[in-house]
């Protein structure tokens, strides 16, 4: 528990010692906050007394002003009246001495007065617009820096979240598929490749941009001190340059005190102009440092988004050709008892595929006559997916569009994953096939 310290200033009252000693006995008062030391504060002058207290909570009383010889309102417990016990004495040195406690509170009672008696123009202060200037853009770029990092993070959040949503996605579609139906390993591999494709994405964001980030702000804090610890070095610096400025002006002069002063001025002068020189070459270049990180960052990121995305689009397109593949295999099981039924009358698709391209064949497909159907006719297929044609003996499909299959004047011009067609509706219409054109055969699906 902390003790309670006792400081008691006498002093002859007099029209030039009242008024700073109001002023001091305020700055004290700020020091007692700023410390959160147990002091009692005394002012005594003849005919005035001024008291203070900074006590536990429990034990607290307000400031007063109160004459002599009047009730004080300052009512201190009896164990903590008068000096101080040997106990006391011992606690002070918990982990601090008496002595550097003295030159601590001494040094915020100065700096204190010192920014005061600017406040009211009775001192001037040191400026630097320029440093200035820098600091307010190292605070303009550290609260940039942070958001950044926040944001970043909470993207690499997201990230997480839909990975933990696409693989519950995922194992229950790999759960849901039965081992019959096609493309069950192809399923099982898709699964896990689309698991570890989100792994690497978050990994690969993290150990890159958001640990740039880190490594980019860790070196704020210790700047920012560095900047408050000038602040206050320029205040010792301003007060020891006043106080020294005031001895030379005295009527008695104190050659003494005057070489003292003088030997603290060039003392509190240097150490300020090394904190400063140090600061205005760090933070031009660390504002300027700014730009590279967030080109690093987004640069990097930028990456990492367009090798998931184009893998990912890969793996899509791999379970829609097996989404395809299974549909089809369920027509043919739909269709397979019918065709069991119809006996061997009928022709293969693979015997009217061989039979001459110049003649109709006997297709499998029965809507109308043979006399309706145009030359080399296979089969029917509707279009699942948009395709624009990008060559002029390419044919365009829309989603839903029906088109009649063709057999190639030469098979060798076939090429693997591709068929030859015309618009049923442009057949019907025009009995015309010299707008047929190639298109893929994964854009559409056998009818």
């Amino acid at each position: 528990m902390s003790r309670l310290h006792h400081l008691t200033v006498r002093t002859d009252r007099s029209s030039d010692s009242v008024p700073k000693l109001h002023l001091l006995f305020v700055l004290f008062l700020v020091l007692l906050t700023q410390t959160g030391l147990n002091y009692a504060l005394r002012f005594q002058i003849p005919g005035l007394e001024l008291r203070a207290a900074s006590l536990r909570p429990e034990e607290f009383y307000a400031p007063s002003v109160s004459r002599v010889g009047s009730p004080s309102p300052v009512s201190l417990p009896s164990h903590r009246r008068g000096a101080s016990t040997p106990r006391d004495m011992a606690d002070i040195g918990k982990g601090v001495t008496a002595g550097k406690l003295a030159i601590s509170v001494q040094k915020r009672l100065t700096r204190a007065q010192e920014k005061v008696m600017q406040k009211l123009g009775k001192a001037d202060e040191t400026r630097d617009a320029a440093f200035e200037e820098m600091v307010a853009n190292f605070n303009k770029q550290m609260t940039e820096g942070s958001k950044l990092q926040k944001d970043m993070k909470a993207y690499l959040v997201a990230v997480k979240a839909m990975h933990d949503a696409s693989r519950r996605l995922q194992d229950c579609l790999a759960d849901m598929y039965e081992p019959d139906w096609f493309g069950k390993e192809e399923m099982d591999a898709l699964t896990e490749d689309t698991d570890t494709l989100w792994l690497d994405y978050h990994q690969s964001i993290s150990d890159s941009s958001l640990t740039s980030l880190d490594s980019y702000l860790a070196q704020f804090p210790d700047i920012k001190a560095r900047i408050a610890k000038r602040d206050r070095k320029m205040v010792d610096f301003d007060s020891a340059r006043h106080h020294f400025s005031s001895l030379q002006k005295g009527k008695k002069k104190d050659e003494a005190k005057i070489a003292k002063a003088e030997e603290e001025l060039g003392r509190a002068q240097k150490i300020f102009e090394e904190l400063n020189v140090e600061l205005q070459d760090e933070l031009p270049a660390l504002w300027d440092n700014r730009v590279g990180v967030y080109v690093t960052t987004f640069q990097g990121l930028a990456g990492h988004q367009e090798k998931f995305h184009g893998e990912m689009s890969k793996l899509s397109q791999n379970l829609n050709d097996i989404m395809t593949k299974l549909e089809e295999q369920r027509e043919l099981k739909k269709g397979a008892p019918a065709a069991a039924k119809t006996g061997g009358g009928a022709k293969s698709e693979e015997a009217n595929h061989s039979e001459s391209a110049s003649s109709a064949p006997k297709s499998a497909v029965t809507n109308g006559s043979d006399g309706d159907l145009p030359p080399g006719f296979l089969y029917k297929v509707k279009a699942v997916h948009e395709y624009a044609a990008t060559d002029g003996d390419e044919l365009e499909l829309k989603i839903g569009d029906d088109v009649l299959v063709l057999a190639f004047d030469n098979p060798d011009e076939q090429d693997d994953g591709w068929l030859l067609g015309v618009q049923e509706s442009h057949w019907l219409q025009n009995k015309d096939i010299s707008v047929k054109g190639v298109f893929p055969e994964n854009f559409t699906q056998k009818v």
